[in-house]
């Protein structure tokens, strides 16, 4: 394996930065994943906790406007509502802020962009009122603490968290045996949304060893899984289907109804064969290339089963295996992706972000991902953001990367680099001749720098 910092820092990072030196080794990489969270400490994100109070307000203002229709109390509650949810946009477009700041100054980017591939992996997303603000929340308490464990215990955090309960109707799911269904008739019976994803996208694969009859039991084992009216995760046995539920021949419950044996199920899932190859093969996509070598996922595949889904182990392997190293860059950037690494190689100061007004970072930041091909934070399903070049690549989208890199660098900026120089500080080695000729030959640094960041060579990793 032949180490390489800037290769390192564009294929597992989040590309080159003019004020950050590149890591020195893989070990590295790995050290920095164990060591302090520094970045979510210097720009935060609110837990999930402490985000989803927004839902009861919401609810609250929602049902006060309904209640003073026809009143004279009418405008008010509906100017109040209102209120409310344009702060829940902001504050939404605020965490977007910090997390490409994050991204924007990290030393730590490996872990920014395992972040980023984590949340994909465990899709959810808020479908109405106050719970569509919530993704951002949902990552920082389910998905970032877990990077560097163990995957079971991220699959759980996932799985359990409100967010994707609300999102897969899980909190609606009721076993046809339980007390529940025999007390209420109203009751929408069984639901087979969050079985199914566990199975066929979180952890076994879409070609994975299970039939319908291990998701139907999956989801009989599932109810009991809902929310409280606060928004939080609670386990309401009876809500869950009496007796025993067998998935995958491994039979789970019996006796009363507890969260144990949901956990134990999950525990099983994360631990077995078919998912370490789902999730070596995933790592090897997202990483490497959209056509990985079949020996980079056995290795990844072999030690996650070494190591019982020790996730840190599994990236030792990435990282050690030669494939990783390929000097060609193949994957093209999503938009989000792109935009962090744009900020990141142009080291916008947090200062010039943190005194814009969330109108401003919206239509700087925020909202031209949506012509790129990318609604941020709301994907087209639960199998999160295609991994394919071909879905980024279009005319339309590669229009409006090109739009962007000729107006955002200076709005982003004060003073913009000579582009001679800023060619070699985003792309260090990969800055080729054609965009040297084309930094070189631009008329103005607005010009030079677009055209640095919309190159193919800027654009892949």
């Amino acid at each position: 394996m032949q180490f390489n910092g800037d290769l390192a820092e564009i294929r597992f990072g989040a590309g080159l930065s003019p004020l950050l030196p590149p890591p020195t080794s893989a070990e590295q990489m790995l050290e920095r994943l164990h060591g302090p969270d520094t970045m979510a400490q210097r720009f935060p994100v609110s837990g999930f906790d402490e985000a989803a109070a927004s839902v009861q307000e919401y609810r609250r203002l929602r049902r006060a406007r309904n209640q003073q229709q026809n009143t004279a109390g009418a405008e008010d509650a509906q100017k109040a509502f209102i209120r409310y949810r344009r702060s829940l946009n902001r504050l939404r477009i605020g965490w977007h802020s910090q997390r490409l700041l994050r991204i924007t100054h990290s030393k730590d980017a490996f872990r920014e962009r395992l972040a980023l591939f984590w949340a994909d992996h465990f899709t959810a997303q808020g479908k109405s009122g106050a719970w569509r603000f919530l993704a951002a929340s949902y990552a920082e308490t389910a998905i970032r603490q877990h990077v560097a464990g163990r995957f079971e215990d991220m699959l759980i955090a996932a799985v359990t968290s409100p967010l994707m309960l609300q999102y897969l109707d899980q909190n609606r799911s009721s076993g046809p045996g339980s007390r529940a269904a025999a007390r209420r008739k109203r009751l929408k019976g069984l639901n087979e949304n969050l079985a199914r994803e566990v199975l066929e996208l979180h952890t076994l694969g879409v070609d994975g060893p299970y039939r319908q009859q291990d998701v139907q039991q999956l989801a009989e084992l599932f109810t009991g899984l809902s929310l409280s009216k606060e928004a939080g995760f609670v386990f309401r046995p009876g809500m869950s289907e009496p007796g025993s539920e067998t998935v995958l021949g491994e039979t789970y419950g019996g006796g009363k109804p507890k969260l144990q044996q949901v956990l134990a199920a999950l525990r099983d899932l994360g631990r077995h064969p078919a998912t370490a190859r789902h999730i070596a093969w995933k790592l090897a996509v997202h990483f490497i290339s959209d056509t990985p070598e079949a020996a980079l996922v056995d290795h990844l595949a072999s030690r996650y089963l070494e190591t019982g889904g020790e996730l840190s182990a599994v990236y030792a392997a990435l990282l050690e295996h030669p494939a990783a190293w390929a000097p060609d860059l193949n994957n093209v950037k999503p938009p989000f992706d792109f935009v962090a690494s744009a900020c990141r190689a142009l080291a916008v100061p947090s200062a010039h972000l943190e005194a814009m007004k969330p109108g401003q970072i919206n239509r700087l930041l925020l909202a031209p991902l949506t012509p790129m091909g990318q609604v941020w934070e709301f994907s087209v399903g639960p199998d999160g953001w295609s991994e394919e070049d071909s879905a980024w690549v279009t005319p339309q989208a590669l229009a409006a990367r090109l739009r962007w890199t000729m107006a955002a660098p200076q709005r982003l900026l004060a003073q913009l680099p000579d582009p001679r120089a800023f060619a070699g500080a985003a792309l260090g080695g990969y800055a080729n001749g054609r965009v040297h000729f084309a930094a070189s030959a631009a008329e103005t640094h607005t010009e030079g720098v677009g055209l640095v960041l919309s190159s193919p060579a800027f654009q892949r990793r």
